[in-house]
């Protein structure tokens, strides 16, 4: 089956439960961009050279990166609201060690533990959908995706301020404690889900994708210093593609995978994921851009000559309009679907890219230019759950929105090395300093709009889906791996009384013969599949139930038409219903 319940009574989420996960993904978020506001500085606060200065943003990204689909798994398995707060209080701990710290190593140490927090974006959406109504969880959704650029547009303009005005260690004080006030509000208001995976964490697939990750990512991140065509940087990209393959050949052999790869590999899945790195790397170019373009000196003939605080506060409508755009989101999705808001959201990039172009002379243009590229990201960014949600089993939820997050954070990181390559080599030499000109900035913006081009031609084939403007029930699109763990269980037979508490019977043709081989599938009062199995040779099925409840049991198989049948779960014994493909419901 799909779930398990635990031994925990279930709390219903309260009205705080979406603004708390909302806040701690925020939180997460801040500590992307936190350090923004110093990074030419830390080499000398650091009392090191630039080259190993570097290590404090890259332990982050790399740490952020594998921590995201580990976490998410470790979530559906023991539980999401145990390992939000467990990401959360090793930021914690990671930012106290940077606080306390003018050294190198110890610094890096600190970064890295802050980047696993980045795991809390998958776990809050799989929190949503485990415990929200329909009716909630789309702006829900969209707002928890969102934090992940609400945080970093806030975060600049408020870390700019204290590093002006206070000592740069200033900043991580602020960050533990407000690391500190989410795990409060998580545990005082947040239930846990009593959702859980089967399985064992596949420790083995956890180091390979570790591995796989970490080599991928590194000469990302390291190219401009190493030499795009140096040794090291291609040896480390191919050893990536080898590790990644042999990773990927293991999970397909292991029962309970890291990563269900025959569930990515659908269409999509693989769609949403590939469209979420364009629109990761959309995303980041104006946070490279804008900042630079209004802090450049006005003597240069194209700088705005102005200070990082007003910098930071002409880049965070970009935020702010992300968190406002979750409502309309909401609206949007409701009445066309996700995949259109997705084309929506990437069309208000591509008109935000294209306009910057010739809005880059005045600083209330660069708010302009933040406020549609926010609005067209927060409806891209809030489209990408609802699509990996509607294509997952609720069981997986934490780990297919981990690799998604996680495919976010690698457009991030390319579009770091591709944009910083490209300022570095179109910049002027003046007195030995390299000055970003004009020129990087327009291509910058193009090759933004040309990763956007990429992700609409990728959204337009995603498969279309009817608007849920209704409490209309429907199945996710589990197929393969339930479908062949329930094909191993055929020959097993079915439980007891005491083992099953759900719902057991035969698939019957219309005649009364037995249909083997038909799929049942368990949807929840929200529309979710709660479980799905194959019937055996005599027509049996048997399904468990993540507790009491009306449920609807869909059953189809080869040559006959659907069948769908509402049914109560009150007890603690099996309900004995028989479905007849296609007809009516017999009582057995």
């Amino acid at each position: 089956m799909s779930h398990t319940t635990t031994d925990e009574p279930v709390r219903k989420a309260s009205g705080a439960t979406v603004p708390v996960l909302a806040f701690a993904g925020i939180v997460v978020a801040v500590m992307q961009t936190l350090l923004v506001p110093v990074i030419k500085d830390l080499p000398r606060l650091l009392d090191t050279s630039p080259s190993n200065a570097t290590w404090v943003l890259t332990s982050t990204l790399l740490s952020g990166a594998v921590a995201t689909p580990i976490m998410g798994r470790l979530g559906d398995l023991f539980g999401k609201r145990r390992m939000l707060i467990a990401s959360l209080s090793v930021m914690v701990v990671g930012a106290l060690v940077s606080a306390f710290t003018d050294a190198l190593l110890p610094m890096i140490v600190g970064r890295t533990l802050q980047g696993f927090a980045m795991g809390a974006i998958p776990l809050g959406i799989g929190l949503m959908r485990d415990m929200l109504p329909r009716e909630r969880l789309g702006s829900a959704m969209a707002l928890m995706s969102s934090s992940i650029g609400v945080g970093g547009g806030l975060a600049l303009p408020a870390a700019a301020l204290v590093a002006q005005h206070t000592d740069w260690h200033a900043l991580f004080y602020g960050a533990a404690g407000l690391g500190v006030l989410a795990i409060a509000l998580t545990l005082l208001a947040v239930p846990e889900s009593p959702l859980r995976a089967k399985g064992s964490f596949d420790l083995p697939g956890a180091l390979g994708l570790t591995a796989g990750l970490v080599l991928f990512l590194l000469p990302i991140t390291k190219g401009s210093d190493w030499g795009w065509s140096s040794p090291t940087t291609l040896g480390l990209f191919a050893a990536a593609v080898v590790v990644l393959l042999l990773w990927g050949l293991m999970e397909l052999r292991v029962a309970a995978p890291l990563v269900d790869l025959r569930t990515t590999v659908r269409r999509e899945v693989l769609l949403t994921n590939l469209a979420s790195i364009m629109v990761g790397v959309a995303f980041y170019v104006v946070s490279l851009v804008l900042p630079q373009l209004l802090q450049l000196p006005s003597e240069t003939g194209y700088g705005l000559g102005r200070s990082m605080v007003v910098a930071g506060l002409c880049v965070a409508p970009l935020g702010l309009t992300m968190m406002f755009t979750a409502p309309v989101y909401a609206r949007l999705s409701a009445r066309y679907g996700p995949r259109t808001t997705l084309i929506i959201g990437l069309l208000v990039i591509a008109l935000g890219y294209g306009g910057g172009l010739g809005l880059m002379s005045a600083a209330w243009q660069t708010v302009v230019t933040s406020v549609l590229l926010g609005a067209g990201i927060g409806l891209a960014y809030s489209s990408l759950p609802a699509l990996i949600i509607g294509a997952v089993p609720a069981s997986e939820t934490g780990a297919a929105n981990g690799l998604n997050t996680l495919m976010r954070s690698i457009g991030t990181s390319v579009s770091s090395a591709v944009i910083g390559m490209v300022l570095a080599n179109t910049a002027d030499d003046v007195g030995g300093v390299a000055v970003p000109t004009m020129e990087g900035f327009r291509v910058s913006f193009l090759i933004a709009t040309g990763a956007v081009a990429v992700g609409l031609a990728l959204a337009f084939f995603l498969p279309r889906r009817r608007p849920e403007t209704t409490t209309r029930l429907r199945a996710s699109s589990e197929e393969d791996a339930n479908l062949a763990r329930a094909e191993q269980a055929l020959a097993g037979g079915f439980p007891s009384d005491a083992e099953l508490s759900g719902f057991r019977g035969r698939v019957l043709t219309a005649d009364g013969v037995p249909v083997a081989r038909a799929k049942v599938t368990l949807i929840d009062r929200h529309g979710r599949q709660a479980g799905a199995t194959l019937s055996a040779g005599d027509g049996g099925y048997a399904l468990a139930v993540p507790g009491q409840g009306p449920y609807v049991l869909a059953a189809r198989a080869t040559g006959h038409g659907p069948l769908a049948h509402a049914a109560t779960h009150t007890g603690d014994r099996p309900v004995d219903l028989d479905l007849s493909l296609p007809g009516e419901t017999v009582t057995a």
